[in-house]
């Protein structure tokens, strides 16, 4: 056959066939026309789940006259005039593809007033290649697009959406997310002629907060960790919820770079990793956060859809989220907030971990190296770390003598002036051997006596061996590893990455390696795998914690040995030498499992147990 040059009808339907996979992607490409337009309030109409109509109107600059045809061409935009604007933008889109592409597989009227003007003007397209002179039309300022019969000319792709139902319910969580990502900007959603969300602009971050809550729950608000971070050029804001207020899927879950919301691996796993040793096992977090950063630092051009982008410096990137979230959530401390929040657990539908059997209560050893230390780890968890010293229950009464006196035990505590009261309290009682009972300034906490303590000994091993480094121990055997082509180029050019793990690993062949070396702690681990995990992370992601996170599995469970064991009837003294060691450790809030080690009930709540006031 000969080549041909295509109708423009079928480019504009191959096009739709990129952009338009439901009616909610119609509802996505047209929202975000609307932020580009400056619009401070949205209207959007839905019939049939948008099947049958799809409205949108907005208050924003509006379009000429002269410009309304030209705005139904393909690649015909406002937006970008060179290849330097492509590099630098700034707004949601930006191809020129979208009215065209939806004109081609449905009925559209596209009707705009400028400010000014003697009234609006309409223009109507139906997919064929007609050309239409627009109308005078009655229209605020602003602009409406009416999107009528979706697919009604390509029924083949008519037959591929789902009932209503289901198609208004991907429309009602896109609206949900692009709320999220402009909280300046009302947004009403009506379907079949009822009112579902009406979301007044705010400009406070407590009314954002509220917008938040309105949207994902009040029970997101109240477990919401504020984040506000910035480094070498980039900023990180928004709200992570703390670990113990996760969900069994990762449908809670929003991130936003310069306000475009995105779903994107890098991101995904610099998130994973800051998570990674304080959430129940299979649980996912929870989070609303937007990244700012220079435009040409990313390349929102990657797809069709402007769901996925492309970081010019992905490194840099990743190890910023990592380090923004992990200080975030680290940095934590009871007393932080003046009403504790009582924790809501989500895990009574997940499998509950087995229970622990009896551990002796003993000082946790340090961990001594044995050979040269290697330069600290890339991949090692930040500095900052509060210098902990080996010590157990039996002997840390000392260090209550700064907040009151020592009590006797079975004594009740002595009246202590408000201020003075520590963020954890007084303890009071040791409940069935395991759960210590305590008063505080604002209520009263039960602390899980063995999952607290095993926390404390955990960031207390882990600060002690990365003070160390990462010990390298010698294999008797060297192992040889055939790897593609890249790995081993990439064994070639990260030596000092490498070896900063722990590892000594040479290439032999064009496709082969030779591991001469390993982290001490993992020396009886699976070490193939293992570094073919390292090298595919590295690959990927430009970054891994493979080695560092088997590292922490082992001083995890030195931990959880080391910890007072279950059952073991602690003193007044021991119980309130453990309450201070918790109120200056990070990540205190989870033992080393994902597990809540204490919670909190105010005064509010405990009056609302007992309909005081009622």
């Amino acid at each position: 056959m000969r080549i041909q040059a295509l109708p423009t009808q079928l480019i504009n339907q191959i096009a739709a066939g990129e952009v338009v996979e439901r009616p909610a992607s119609v509802v996505k490409e047209l929202v975000e026309n609307c932020f580009d337009a400056g619009a401070s309030q949205i209207v959007i109409d839905i019939e049939q789940g948008g099947i049958r109509q799809i409205r949108i109107r907005d208050n924003g600059c509006g379009i000429v006259k002269e410009d309304l045809g030209l705005a139904l061409s393909r690649h015909a935009t406002s937006k970008i005039a060179s290849l330097d604007d492509l590099e630098h933008v700034t707004s949601m889109g930006f191809r020129g593809e979208a009215l065209p592409s939806i004109s081609s597989v449905a009925r559209l009227t596209l009707t705009s007033r400028v400010a000014g003007a003697d009234c609006a003007w309409e223009v109507s397209a139906d997919g064929s290649e007609r050309q239409v002179e627009p109308q005078p039309a009655s229209h605020p300022p602003g602009t409406s697009v009416d999107v009528r019969d979706l697919f009604y000319n390509t029924p083949a792709r008519r037959k591929f959406l789902k009932a209503e139902k289901t198609e208004f319910s991907h429309i009602e969580n896109l609206i949900q997310k692009l709320a999220l990502a402009r909280c300046d900007i009302g947004f009403t959603l009506n379907h079949n002629q009822r009112e579902i969300l009406n979301l007044k602009p705010i400009e406070t971050e407590a009314e954002q907060l509220k917008r938040i809550a309105a949207i994902l729950g009040t029970s997101f608000a109240e477990h919401a960790l504020r984040i506000d971070y910035a480094a070498s050029g980039l900023q990180l804001q928004g709200w992570v919820a703390e670990p113990t207020f996760s969900r069994s899927q990762p449908d809670m879950q929003f991130f936003y770079v310069n306000n475009r919301l995105i779903k994107d691996k890098l991101v995904t796993h610099a998130v994973k990793q800051a998570y990674q040793d304080v959430l129940y096992h299979g649980r996912h977090p929870v989070f609303v956060l937007y990244l700012v950063l220079d435009p040409a630092l990313v390349d929102v051009n990657a797809h069709p859809t402007k769901m996925e982008v492309r970081f010019r410096e992905g490194r840099m990137v990743h190890d910023f989220l990592f380090q923004a979230l992990y200080r975030s959530l680290a940095d934590q401390r009871p007393g932080d907030n003046a009403e504790p929040v009582r924790q809501t657990l989500e895990l009574a539908a997940s499998p509950q971990p087995d229970k622990q059997t009896a551990l002796p209560l003993e000082p946790v050893q340090e961990v001594t190296p044995h050979t040269t230390k290697s330069p600290l780890s890339r991949e090692r968890l930040p500095a900052g770390y509060s210098g902990y010293t080996p010590v157990s229950p039996v002997v840390i009464a000392e260090q209550i003598k700064a907040y009151a006196q020592l009590l006797p035990e079975k004594a009740t505590p002595p009246v202590a002036r408000q201020d003075a009261i520590p963020p954890l309290g007084f303890a009071l009682a040791h409940i069935h051997n395991i759960y210590i009972l305590a008063e505080t300034a604002n209520g009263i906490i039960l602390v899980d006596a063995h999952a607290a303590h095993e926390r404390v000994s955990y960031e207390r091993l882990k600060q002690q061996y990365q003070s160390h480094g990462m010990v390298s121990q010698p294999l008797l055997l060297p192992i040889k590893l055939q790897v593609t082509q890249p790995e081993a180029d990439l064994v070639e050019q990260e030596q000092d990455l490498l070896l900063s793990l722990g590892f000594e690993i040479n290439r032999s062949g064009p496709q082969a390696i030779v591991i001469r070396a390993v982290p001490a702690l993992l020396s009886k681990t699976d070490v193939d795998q293992l570094i073919r995990d390292l090298l595919a992370d590295l690959l990927t992601h430009g970054s891994s914690s493979r080695a560092q996170e088997q590292i922490n599995a082992v001083l995890a469970t030195m931990a959880c040995h080391g910890s007072v064991r279950a059952r073991r009837r602690l003193s007044i003294e021991e119980m309130n030498a453990l309450l201070r060691e918790m109120e200056t450790t990070e990540r205190i809030g989870q033992c080393n499992h994902g597990r809540p080690t204490w919670v909190a009930l105010s005064h509010q709540d405990l009056d609302r147990f007992f309909m005081r006031g009622q």
